[in-house]
């Protein structure tokens, strides 16, 4: 009886481990954020209507008043392409707040505990957040261009540039969300990350070169802001975008990320994902 139990075990199918059985799990677990997404449309509502907010107000409130170098005083065609990149990537980096919100809700409901407890990699249950919310992401981006487009902004470069251009954002975003959920596994209630993923992304953006030239900023402001992982993001986007303004120079501190922004917004991200991710799957262990 036991030699046929062991042989019964043999034959038997077993598991895949390592990348595979990850993926898996990361996958299940990104199914089913998405269709708890879907079962909650509001969140997706309020995600896409503040970005549309930014839009407007910045092009038709803001967009007669700032000077871009080298345009026509008041153009507001050339602060439309100059503004855009920098509304899609503060779009999607302000994901990281939902992010963080979502996984410390999970933890609070001991979700996150249940899928402890299951068989499954250690990383996945993350992976799988970031990616679902990497989809809606997505979503939401591409409702922004298509209200960028009826507000008059337009691209210049081939439709593979455009693409790319959108690629370097969303994996910005991805690579933002991994904060996110550091954040969130490290505080104790959703409330408390929410406020934690969005104290720091307003310096971040701001200081930039997302809604300014960065060359009217104070000297120690333009190394941070030519420096900032942000700015390179939203430089490669408008290169790739064929957005750059001729009189606005790439930078005006002699900054590498600046000079390469395509490259720089590239190293940044998957920077930040090898440290956040590592961070966050190795807080996912320890918390309780």
């Amino acid at each position: 009886m036991s030699a046929a139990s062991d042989t019964r075990q043999l034959l038997a199918p077993r598991p895949k481990g390592g990348i595979v059985q990850s993926g898996r799990d990361s996958l299940v677990v990104a199914r089913r954020n998405l269709i708890r997404m879907t079962r909650i449309p509001e969140m997706i509502l309020f995600g896409v209507i503040q970005p549309v907010m930014f839009v407007v107000l910045f092009t038709y409130v803001f967009g007669g008043s700032i000077n871009i170098p080298g345009a026509p005083a008041g153009s507001a065609s050339a602060y439309k392409e100059f503004l855009m990149a920098g509304i899609f990537a503060q779009t999607v980096t302000f994901a990281t707040a939902g992010a963080g919100a979502g996984i410390a809700d999970d933890m609070h409901k001991g979700l996150i505990d249940r899928f402890r407890s299951l068989p499954m990699a250690r990383g996945a249950v993350l992976t799988g957040r970031t990616l679902a919310d990497l989809v809606q992401t997505a979503v939401t981006l591409a409702v922004l261009a298509v209200v960028a487009l009826i507000v008059g902004w337009r691209t210049h470069e081939s439709i593979g540039e455009v693409l790319a251009g959108f690629g370097l954002l969303l994996l910005l975003g991805y690579a933002f969300t991994w904060i996110g959920a550091l954040i969130g596994l490290s505080v104790r209630t959703p409330e408390a990350a929410t406020s934690g993923g969005l104290i720091w992304l307003f310096p971040l953006t701001f200081i930039s070169n997302a809604f300014v030239p960065v060359n009217g900023m104070p000297k120690f402001l333009q190394y941070v802001a030519e420096w900032n992982p942000f700015s390179a993001t939203v430089a490669a986007a408008r290169e790739l975008f064929g957005n750059t303004i001729e009189g606005v120079p790439k930078s005006v501190t002699g900054a590498w990320p600046m000079e390469h922004p395509v490259w720089a917004s590239l190293i940044w991200s998957v920077l930040i994902i090898l440290v956040f991710r590592t961070l966050a799957v190795r807080k996912y262990r320890r918390a309780a």
